[in-house]
C-alpha cells in the first residue's frame, strides 16, 4: 500500500489514485475516512444526457479499508485559494452525513466535490474541471464520470473480500 509520508490529520482530503481517476476521503482521525460510495445507492442512471449515479451513501470506512493496494496521499490544495473550517467543525459536518443518502452527479456533485464541501463550505473538482479544460468535453468527461464509478463499485467490492 503506497501512502503519503506525512500522517492525515483531522480534517485533510486523501487523494486516492484509482485506475483512470482519483477517489477522495476526508480524514477524520483514528485511521478512519469519511466518503461517498455506490454501494447502498438506489438509483442508476445510464442514459445518452446522463451518465452517473443519482445517489451515493456517505460511509465511515478505515482508510487501509478503502485505500486497498492504491496510492493515496495528503492533499489539502485548494488550501491556497479558500479557507477551510476550523477542524472540529469539519469532523462536525462529515459525522452528521453519515449513513445518509446525498445527490451524485459526476459533474457537479462527485465525491471530491463532497470532501472539499465539507472542508471549505465550497464543493470544487478539479477532475472536472481539467477533464473539460483539456479538451475531451463534456462527452468525455460523462465517460470518464462512468468508469470512476465503475471503478468505485469494483473498488468496493474488492474491499469487501
Amino acid at each position: 500500500m503506497g501512502q503519503d509520508n506525512c500522517k492525515p490529520q483531522p480534517g485533510d482530503l486523501i487523494e486516492i489514485d484509482r485506475t483512470g481517476y482519483q477517489h477522495w476521503a476526508l480524514y477524520v482521525g483514528d485511521g478512519y475516512v469519511i466518503h461517498v460510495t455506490d454501494e447502498g445507492a438506489t438509483s442508476l442512471t445510464l442514459s445518452s444526457s446522463s451518465i452517473c449515479a443519482t445517489t451515493a451513501k456517505v460511509k465511515k470506512q478505515l482508510l487501509k479499508d478503502v485505500v486497498g493496494n492504491d496510492k493515496w496521499r495528503v492533499n489539502n490544495k485548494y488550501d491556497r485559494s479558500r479557507t477551510p473550517f476550523p477542524v472540529k467543525k469539519i469532523i462536525q459536518r462529515a459525522e452528521k452525513c453519515v449513513g445518509r443518502e446525498v445527490p451524485y452527479d459526476v459533474l457537479n456533485k462527485n465525491c471530491e466535490h463532497f470532501v472539499t464541501e465539507l472542508r471549505y463550505g465550497e464543493g470544487v473538482s478539479d477532475q472536472v474541471r481539467n477533464a473539460a479544460a483539456g479538451g475531451i468535453g463534456i462527452i468525455g468527461t460523462a465517460l470518464l464520470g462512468a468508469a470512476a464509478l465503475i471503478g468505485m463499485a469494483l473498488s468496493e467490492n474488492k474491499s469487501r473480500t
